[in-house]
């Protein structure tokens, strides 16, 4: 009978668990099911209002509305992107592109600029010291012609050697060896044949000497020739600039008073951006325009290359000799330059695709969610493409416009 008992009491024990089980699953299950359907509601134009019931904002009165459905049966695993920073990874669908291995033939075109060609001037120095009674050339940069006065001098030893040579022709007519000699002398401390023959006739001194040039060209003073006074020749308030020298001054015998820039043969100076140094050489041909005439082209070649980097535009620069006789190209006008090099077979990418940050090259790369920010290095550029060395291959897939993905508030963190 107790053996009985003991299976009767097991069974209802058994029976009760089961039950209990049962309504509490349920309970949970019907707990879990009003969580998923619980709905919020809140106002539109102030959100910190929320109520588990529909009604008016306490606020301004408007209508609250729905505002979120809480699910926290399921959790989605692949929401992950969204948490990351817009700096590195940017969400969203943007039109993408490929690079491109392939040959691509690379015209450089090159902006430039006349300078003078400062191998071809011309220093015009004192022979002899004295004192410059008048001037004849006042400013910088003005144009003068072969033969033209530039400064009467007054000397001292050149009158001397005037007085000397009268005496000579006067009162030893017959000793022509030092006739010529005095003569050679007053050719080499600045006179001309026709002052001579004048003396000769005259057989009078002329305290006061003038002195011609023996160039033509454009005067740009006592000064150094640097690339800042060609640069100032495009400045135009530049032009009336006043010499150091004056009326009255002191000169000694050595000493530049002028020098003259030849303007029958220029340089065409060009910039080279970084990236071809090494496409550019010595006696290749360039195609040159001028902004006069787009449609006469110059055909010449590249005759010096610089190897000094310019650090204001971090740009090296290449040199054409040109003859300004014919073309007559002024001084400061802009040229453009195209030099053609052979086809490169590299991996090219849309020049759209990528973001220069100054110290580095991005582009964004594509992912399951939205965008990476990539490094990547660059080599050569032509006029659409620039050539990838490495970062990415031609089987990643980019975004097509790289500006569209800058966060403007953020630096672009790469990987």
């Amino acid at each position: 009978m107790n053996k009985y008992l003991k299976y009767i009491v097991t069974f209802i024990i058994l029976i009760s668990v089961g039950i209990g089980g049962y309504f509490y699953f349920q309970k949970s299950e019907s707990h879990s099911e009003h969580l998923q359907q619980e709905i919020l509601y809140t106002c539109s134009m102030h959100p910190q209002i929320i109520r588990k019931q529909p009604g008016n904002c306490p606020i301004c009165g408007m209508t609250l509305v729905e505002k979120v459905t809480k699910d926290h049966s399921n959790h989605n695993d692949k929401i992950e992107h969204l948490l990351k920073p817009t700096d590195n990874f940017i969400v969203g669908n943007f039109e993408t592109t490929t690079a491109k291995d392939t040959a691509i033939s690379n015209d450089i075109v090159l902006p430039g600029i006349v300078a003078f060609n400062q191998n071809s001037a011309t220093n015009i120095a004192a022979r002899i010291n004295g004192r410059i009674e008048k001037l004849y050339v006042n400013y910088k940069f003005q144009k003068i012609t072969k033969g033209q006065k530039l400064f009467e001098i007054y000397s001292p030893e050149l009158l001397t050697e005037q007085q000397n040579f009268i005496y000579l022709i006067t009162n030893d007519t017959e000793n022509k060896s030092i006739i010529n000699a005095a003569k050679q002398k007053l050719l080499l401390y600045g006179m001309t044949g026709n002052q001579i023959n004048g003396l000769i006739a005259t057989k009078k001194t002329n305290p006061t000497v003038t002195i011609y040039s023996p160039a033509s060209g454009i005067v740009m003073g006592t000064d150094k020739m640097t690339d800042a006074n060609v640069a100032a020749m495009t400045d135009a308030s530049s032009n009336t600039e006043t010499l150091d020298i004056k009326e009255g001054s002191y000169i000694t015998k050595g000493a530049i008073v002028f020098k003259l820039l030849n303007t029958d043969k220029v340089w065409g100076v060009f910039n080279v951006l970084q990236g071809y140094d090494n496409s550019i050489k010595i006696n290749q041909p360039i195609a040159i325009t001028s902004e006069l005439d787009e449609n006469d082209t110059i055909n010449s070649q590249i005759n010096f290359v610089e190897t000094q980097l310019n650090q204001a535009d971090k740009t090296n620069r290449i040199r054409v000799y040109l003859n300004n006789n014919k073309l007559k190209l002024p001084i400061g006008s802009r040229l453009q330059g195209i030099v053609k090099v052979k086809s490169t077979k590299a991996i090219w990418l849309p020049k759209e695709s990528m973001v220069s940050l100054g110290n580095q090259k991005v582009v964004f790369l594509k992912k399951e969610n939205g965008f990476q920010a990539i490094a990547i290095k660059t080599g050569l550029e032509n006029n659409d493409y620039v050539q990838v060395l490495n970062g990415i291959s031609s089987n990643d897939t980019i975004a097509k416009n790289a500006q569209f993905l800058i966060d403007s508030e953020s630096f672009i963190k790469t990987k």
